[in-house]
């Protein structure tokens, strides 16, 4: 069932999928939002340790309970309250992405690492805003609500991905209310686009 408040989906999904209704733009999406995601955990391995707690093991590198961690439990446990299944698949995700993240972070070492960050986080941001300018014509959403486009990316192409490959739905009815609201945002967006011109 829908939800309010900050667990509002359909609030959130409507709000990322006016900016992101083009389906070129939404696949250009689907190939970089988690490599965005996952060289800024890669970075994020060099923050220092927020918890004294024993380091933990993962093939001979250490999982350091640092900024990466926090930002990794924050972005799972928000994907789950949005919604149990799908939220869950994206936490686990994002979890998966933070170990082998700090696994690369630690076999490279910070003065290779922020290179191969950068490297990766600038094609990945290229080809968004390509995907903005030449398909979508539309500034995307990190303009008008930076927390909620950072928040929501990887979570709306995983849902996006689910809904094209498996027909998933968070509940009976989600993809047609929320097309409906995309469809009324876009049209709002348009109809002020164009008082402005006028």
């Amino acid at each position: 069932m829908a939800k309010i408040g900050l667990f509002d989906l359909e609030k959130h999904f409507a709000f990322y999928g006016a900016y992101h209704s083009n389906p070129v733009n939404i696949f250009i999406h689907m190939v970089f939002v988690w490599p965005i995601l996952f060289t800024a955990l890669v970075l994020l391995y060099f923050t220092p340790t927020l918890f004294n707690f024993p380091q933990v093991s993962f093939q001979n590198h250490f999982l350091v309970l640092n900024f990466g961690f926090l930002f990794t439990v924050i972005y799972s446990l928000f994907y789950v309250g949005l919604d149990k299944r799908a939220g869950s698949l994206a936490a686990l995700l994002t979890f998966g992405c933070w170990v082998l993240g700090s696994s690369l972070a630690n076999h490279l070492g910070f003065s290779l690492a922020w290179k191969v960050v950068l490297a990766a986080q600038l094609f990945c941001w290229t080809g968004q805003f390509i995907g903005h300018g030449v398909f979508e014509k539309r500034a995307p959403a990190l303009l008008d609500n930076l927390t909620q486009a950072f928040l929501m990316a990887p979570f709306f192409v995983l849902l996006e991905a689910l809904q094209m490959l498996f027909g998933y739905e968070p509940y009976p009815g989600f993809h047609a209310r929320v097309k409906a609201q995309v469809e009324a945002e876009i049209k709002e967006w348009k109809d002020k686009k164009e008082k402005k011109i006028s």
